[in-house]
């Protein structure tokens, strides 16, 4: 019962924020661009504001005084929502990872800046190859994506496989699990250094709403275990491939995604590949 009732709690100071800022919204700035700007631009400009600026604003500021605490099963939104399931990892120094990746058929995605995300939703509205198109940030333990890499599918406007990798360090002299995988030691500028990469794949199917702040977002396949074993087939194909051990993070889960109606579930594993030397 106590429990629940800081579930409830919690729960409940992200949901005031919200209506704040909606009340707030309503009363305030819709009104003040209704004086300026047709009707419709001023619904636009408020929902624009109220969606993409204000609430996810506070929503950052609150998992700043009380940020999230768990073992890397999934990384989370830039507001701390559950994301995409931790799954896939490649023993590798930076320019290793480009290279088998690339063989593999998969493409380097730009950087998530405002010139790329305009040529992005260009390319999705009006059907224009863009195979370099950047992904959303996500993040793991405070830290967006290091590298992502992607491979659009064929007839699909904006629909791809990607993956987001984090660099880590890790104690080599024990088995591997997520104990002595070392989430905070980032050591990706030191390019000559072995690094495990820790990924999260997932494969876009669609569009949809987010649940908590109504911005568009890409719909998620739910099987990503299905996208994991993808990765590891294709670099076995390539002849790539030395070994691969299964790290187990947690249980087999069904979680529910922060996109509308979307869901994921995984079996809680993430296979570790390391490579042959000649790459």
């Amino acid at each position: 019962m106590i429990q629940y009732s800081f579930r409830l709690a919690a729960r409940f100071a992200i949901l005031l924020p919200g209506i704040i800022i909606a009340y707030f919204s309503v009363r305030n700035v819709f009104p003040y661009f209704d004086r300026r700007v047709p009707l419709s631009f001023a619904i636009v400009i408020t929902y624009a504001l109220g969606a993409y600026v204000f609430v996810p604003g506070i929503i950052r500021l609150i998992r700043i005084v009380r940020p999230a605490k768990h073992i890397p099963v999934y990384c989370v939104t830039p507001d701390g929502f559950a994301s995409d399931p931790i799954n896939i990892g490649i023993i590798s120094t930076r320019r290793q990872l480009i290279t088998v990746m690339e063989q593999a058929g998969w493409y380097v995605a730009d950087p998530h800046t405002l010139r790329y995300v305009l040529r992005h939703i260009a390319s999705t509205i009006f059907g224009w190859p863009y195979k370099q198109a950047p992904v959303s940030n996500l993040y793991l333990f405070g830290r967006k994506q290091d590298i992502a890499f992607e491979i659009p599918l064929a007839g699909g406007r904006g629909n791809r496989h990607h993956v987001r990798f984090w660099a880590t360090t890790y104690e080599d002299t024990q088995p591997l699990s997520f104990r002595n995988i070392h989430w905070h030691h980032r050591k990706s500028h030191v390019h000559g250094d072995n690094l495990l990469w820790v990924g999260a794949a997932s494969l876009d199917i669609g569009i949809a709403l987010i649940r908590h702040n109504l911005q568009f977002t890409h719909m998620i396949d739910p099987d990503t275990n299905k996208e994991r074993e993808l990765i590891v087939q294709q670099l076995r194909d390539q002849k790539l491939v030395k070994k691969v051990e299964t790290v187990n993070l947690g249980k087999p889960y069904w979680l529910v995604n922060r996109a509308w109606s979307g869901y994921l579930h995984t079996d809680g594993d993430m296979a570790i590949v390391s490579l042959r030397k000649k790459t």
